[in-house]
C-alpha cells in the first residue's frame, strides 16, 4: 500500500464512533507503521455515531476523489419503531410522544413506502451536523434553541420492507447524496398517521462499494503488520 500516492479503504464502522473517530485512528495507525509525519486522510460520506456500517476512507492523492464517492447512491438498511417519537428522530434523545399504532398494517405500510420513492423536499432533523449560520445544528438543539431547517432537495431511488412485526419495522433504502434517514423515518411515521423513531441504521452500500468487502480497524491493524 502506497498511503501518500493514495488509498480507497472501505472500513465497517462500529456503533459508538464517530465517523472522524474512524478517520483519527487510521490516520494513526499509518502514521506508526510508516513513520510519516504527516499524511492527508479523509472520509466520504458522515455516518451518526449511532449507525455502523460503510464508510470510504481515502488517502494521500485519494482524497481528491472523495466527492465523487459522496454524491453516489447508498444504500441503509434502517430499524424503525412505531407509535413513539424523539426530538432526534432516534435513541440519542428520550421518547416525547407516543400515538396509536392499532389502524397500522403491513399492507399500508408497504403502500406508504411504496409513496415515498422519488424527488421530495426533505427537512433535516435539527440533531444534525448541518451547518446553521456558521454552527453545526446539534450545538442549536443541544442547548434547548429554536432553529429553522430549511428543507433540502434529496431523491429516494428505492425503498423496500425487509420486516414487519408492529410495532418494529425494518426497511432497506436506496437515496441520493444529502439524505437523512432520520427524517424518512420521522415523515414516514406521520404518513402513517402515527409516529416513529430510528433504532438502528446500518449503511450497506456507497455506489459499487459494498459493506460486505469493508474491514474492521482489527482487519486494518493486521494489514499493516505484514506490510
Amino acid at each position: 500500500m502506497n498511503f501518500e500516492e493514495g488509498e480507497i479503504l472501505l472500513f465497517d464502522k462500529p456503533y459508538g464512533w464517530t465517523s472522524f473517530d474512524m478517520v483519527n485512528k487510521v490516520k494513526s495507525l499509518i502514521k506508526h507503521k510508516t513513520g510519516l509525519k504527516k499524511i492527508k486522510v479523509g472520509h466520504a460520506g458522515t455516518l451518526d455515531p449511532l449507525a455502523s456500517g460503510l464508510l470510504i476512507i481515502c488517502t494521500g492523492k485519494k482524497t481528491k476523489q472523495i466527492n465523487t464517492f459522496q454524491d453516489q447512491y447508498k444504500e441503509y438498511v434502517a430499524h424503525m419503531e412505531l407509535g413513539r417519537t424523539t426530538p432526534s428522530f432516534d435513541l440519542e434523545t428520550e421518547t416525547d410522544a407516543t400515538y396509536p399504532v392499532e389502524h397500522i398494517t403491513e399492507v399500508i405500510v408497504k403502500q406508504k413506502i411504496k409513496e415515498s420513492v422519488g424527488d421530495i423536499d426533505q427537512i433535516p432533523p435539527v440533531f444534525s451536523a448541518k451547518f446553521i449560520n456558521g454552527k453545526r445544528a446539534y450545538e442549536y438543539a443541544r442547548k434547548g434553541q429554536e432553529v429553522e431547517m430549511k428543507p433540502s432537495r434529496i431523491r429516494i431511488e428505492n425503498s423496500e420492507l425487509l420486516e414487519y412485526s408492529l410495532p418494529n419495522i425494518v426497511i432497506k433504502i436506496n437515496c441520493s447524496k444529502g439524505t437523512y434517514i432520520r427524517s424518512y423515518v420521522r415523515d414516514l411515521g406521520l404518513a402513517l398517521n402515527s409516529g416513529g423513531c430510528m433504532t438502528a441504521l446500518r449503511r450497506t452500500s456507497i455506489g459499487e462499494f459494498s459493506v460486505d468487502k469493508a474491514l474492521t480497524i482489527d482487519n486494518f491493524k493486521n494489514i499493516l503488520e505484514v506490510l
